[in-house]
């Protein structure tokens, strides 16, 4: 994988809010990837369920019937919309250990600065389900600091008929635009004003290709009409020094004392 990004590569992410590094991953770590997130799925992964956010998918593609994001696996099927903390699997934590996204924490927050990772998530959209996701920005009202770089990566290949990901180029400019809501979505009058047909491009995406997202770039995704599964692989990288109101403690991916794969202990699959 490359190890470092380009001062060209760097400079459209601070103009656009994002930058697209191309295909880094191989063949075969992209599909042991995708094998993975489907045995988490499936209850066959040897790790601590316990330690993972699962979230069901609804069945009519409505956002409010979304199931509860809890810990725990809850049952044998691929119709999972969520799930987090992926670091706690050796697999998805070597990936997003890269170098190329400790060099990117440094660009946004300094060099050697300690990262924890604020959540790493597959978004699954399944095969003819999955739910709008509304405009809204990666920002959150319950953290001290604002987490400011995401890398984004499909397992799938981004379509338009497989609900890719819609962005706003620029918007990262703003600021936030909706400092009371909790979790960054806009308005509806307010994405009616930001988010006009006219400035939407939608990020189709070859499998495994990598792309830097601003968290403050404007962003939402349709429901999958095709006949296949859409998943997606996410990372918020954020400064350690950042805190939770609810002290809810984050694992360092990046610098001294950061977890490493060897480290993480196999749980037992679900049966």
């Amino acid at each position: 994988m490359q190890h470092a990004i380009t001062d060209e590569q760097w400079c459209f992410y601070q103009e656009h809010g994002y930058v697209r590094l191309g295909k880094l991953l191989s063949d075969d770590r992209l599909a042991a990837l995708r094998d993975r997130i489907d045995n988490i799925m499936l209850g066959k992964a040897d790790l601590d369920y316990d330690r993972m956010l699962m979230q069901i998918d609804s069945e009519d593609g409505v956002y409010d019937k979304i199931g509860p994001q809890t810990t725990g696996h809850k049952g044998s099927h691929l119709n999972y919309r969520k799930i987090e903390q992926l670091e706690f699997d050796p697999l998805f934590l070597r990936y997003m250990q890269s170098p190329i996204f400790c060099d990117a924490c440094a660009r946004v927050y300094g060099a050697d600065t300690p990262i924890t990772i604020m959540r790493a998530m597959v978004m699954n959209k399944p095969a003819g389900k999955g739910t709008w996701l509304p405009w809204h920005q990666d920002a959150w009202t319950w953290l001290d600091m604002t987490p400011l770089l995401t890398a984004w990566m499909p397992l799938d290949p981004a379509t338009r008929d497989n609900g890719c990901v819609q962005i706003i180029p620029g918007s990262h400019k703003r600021g936030r635009i909706n400092p009371t809501q909790s979790s960054g979505f806009l308005t509806e009058e307010q994405a009616q004003q930001h988010c006009p047909p006219q400035d939407v491009v939608h990020m189709t995406m070859e499998a495994g290709e990598i792309a830097l997202l601003h968290n403050f770039l404007l962003h939402a995704s349709d429901v999958n009409h095709s006949h296949a599964p859409r998943r997606a692989f996410s990372v918020c990288y954020m400064d350690a020094a950042t805190t939770n109101r609810d002290e809810t403690n984050y694992t360092q991916v990046f610098g001294p004392g950061s977890l490493t794969p060897e480290q993480l202990a196999g749980g037992s699959p679900r049966q």
